[in-house]
């Protein structure tokens, strides 16, 4: 069977109590968290540094976290992310002037690599670094806020990584945010995706609980197809 999983993107969540909004929301069965990094000027708006993230993990956030960092220049700050509890971490290839580089340095200090495209960026340069990746992250809406709808064409996108991951030898994860919600998680899985970064259609609801287990529902029943 095929292992999907929700990724809670604490954009959404409470800041006021975000220690315990992000222990909700795993208790109600996310199985990883993700973690914007928006710097102002590689996106339109301004998030959380790496003192947040220690702070969620002396929360006892033990969880495995993807930090999706929005910013340039991105190196000097994947050290510090690193050493604040990041499991993967994500940037995008406009960020940095030596993707190559940068992607070894993710590595170096002892994370897991992502890269990630937004809609209007050209896959081709998975060409070129399909070894270095642990995941690649597709942006279903163009990144700097939550909320956002899902852009219909992502799926094409999405089908076409997954043909490239398929036909590598490489074991990576395929990831999608922005706009996931109950309705189209089983479209967006049948396309390719394996991972579903999801924000607002959690954090806005009032039953974190019922929103996971209604996604975990639809993601089933995408497997029973796929099995059958």
């Amino acid at each position: 069977m095929k292992k999907f999983l929700l990724s809670s993107s604490i954009l959404s969540a409470d800041f006021a109590c975000l220690g315990e909004d992000t222990k909700k929301v795993l208790e109600s069965g996310a199985d990883m968290i993700h973690f914007d990094v928006m710097d102002n000027h590689f996106v339109p708006n301004l998030s959380m540094g790496p003192m947040v993230l220690k702070a969620l993990r002396n929360y006892n956030i033990h969880a495995d976290i993807d930090v999706h960092l929005m910013t340039k220049p991105v190196d000097n700050l994947i050290p510090q992310f690193a050493d604040a509890g990041a499991n993967y971490i994500t940037v995008h290839p406009e960020s940095t002037y030596h993707l190559d580089r940068t992607l070894d340095l993710i590595k170096f200090h002892g994370c897991k690599v992502g890269l990630s495209f937004s809609p209007a960026t050209p896959i081709g340069f998975l060409d070129y670094v399909m070894d270095k990746l642990d995941m690649i992250l597709l942006m279903s809406v163009n990144p700097g806020f939550g909320g956002q709808s899902f852009i219909p064409s992502a799926l094409d996108k999405l089908r076409e990584i997954r043909k490239k991951i398929d036909s590598s030898a490489y074991n990576i994860l395929l990831a999608v945010d922005g706009g996931v919600t109950v309705n189209n998680i089983a479209n967006i899985a049948l396309a390719g995706a394996n991972v579903f970064i999801i924000g607002s259609a959690i954090f806005n609801s009032d039953n974190y609980k019922k929103v996971i287990k209604n996604m975990h529902n639809a993601l089933e029943i995408v497997n029973y197809g796929a099995i059958h």
